[in-house]
């Protein structure tokens, strides 16, 4: 055994350590870490990794002098990105785990909007709605707005099941069986035929409202709009004027600007809004702590960690 037992700082709120600590030890056994010191309290000076969540209060990563790396409990980090006082390596959290669930949950929402699931499931009311029949998936257009790895995987399910998919990023990617576009005038070109709109960006300075009054008006009238990536993303009175005016047929949203969405915000209520609480895509413990642990036994291995943070990029 090492003379030296790094020091791990989980940093995160009360009950995420009941879900973790169990499978974080697990996972550092089974690596052959098992002799390292896995803690909610440190002096900040001992700590070589902190695995950490944004709300966990932390922000002063100054007094950590020895930290060799910040390990993201979540895949988005808008929220750390940003922090001056923390230089060490930030890695976001890239778990195959939390990406099968988001092509479940996108899955899920573009097929109940594609074939207006909705009309039967709220009118059981005794009348016979027959007669009409959903085109097929080849002939539903499906826009992908990120095309980063949950972007991706939520594309490819998607062209897998026939639908004509439509990929956006602010830089040129290719992806199998997907006509990709980049760049602003790309973006007009994607929106201007997406009967769903499905938003998988990073949460930037570049990304914030990219669904604004203009963007929203270049769809086709009754596109619906699906977001289970950030809250940022979409200009919230843009959106609520668009659906008011029919331009938008219905936005199914997961995440907001502000969280929990306040029981006062008119998503509540608007007849054409299904609000979820930010459950596209959890992050499951047992996966995520594997993911976690692989990076600090790279650390103390001099190895390079995986999935680290584009701090100019912002994730």
């Amino acid at each position: 055994m090492p003379d030296a037992r790094p020091v791990i700082l989980f940093a995160a709120k009360t009950e995420r350590w009941e879900q973790y600590s169990g499978p974080l030890r697990t996972a550092l056994k089974d690596a052959g870490l098992g002799y390292a010191t896995l803690t909610t309290e440190a002096a900040p000076e001992d700590v070589d990794y902190v695995v950490y969540a944004p709300n966990s209060g932390l922000t002063d990563f100054t007094p950590f002098t020895r930290l060799k790396a910040v390990l993201n409990l979540w895949a988005g980090v808008e929220d750390v990105t940003g922090n001056p006082t923390l230089k060490a390596p930030l890695a976001r959290m890239v778990d195959d785990c939390l990406t099968e669930g988001m092509v479940e949950w996108v899955t899920g929402h573009v097929l109940r909007h594609h074939l207006g699931m909705d009309l039967y499931l709220d009118g059981q009311d005794g009348v016979w709605r027959a007669g009409t029949a959903p085109p097929l998936a080849r002939d539903r257009t499906v826009a992908m707005l990120g095309l980063g790895v949950l972007g991706a995987a939520c594309a490819t399910m998607l062209a897998s099941l026939n639908f004509r998919v439509l990929g956006w990023s602010r830089s040129r990617k290719d992806l199998p069986g997907v006509e990709t576009e980049h760049g602003a005038e790309g973006l007009d070109r994607v929106l201007s035929r997406a009967e769903i709109v499905v938003l998988l960006l990073p949460d930037t300075p570049a990304t914030e409202s990219t669904l604004n009054a203009r963007t929203l008006s270049l769809l086709p009238r009754g596109a619906v709009i699906v977001n289970p990536g950030r809250g940022r993303l979409i200009d919230d009175d843009a959106l609520l004027a668009a659906l008011d005016e029919g331009q938008v047929g219905h936005a199914t949203l997961d995440v907001f600007r502000t969280e929990p969405l306040p029981p006062e915000h008119p998503y509540w209520a608007h007849p054409k809004v299904t609000v979820t609480p930010h459950i596209a895509s959890e992050t499951r413990a047992v996966s995520a702590s594997r993911v976690i642990v692989e990076n600090i036994r790279r650390g103390e291995a001099g190895e390079p960690f995986l999935n680290l943070v584009d701090r100019d990029a912002g994730y």
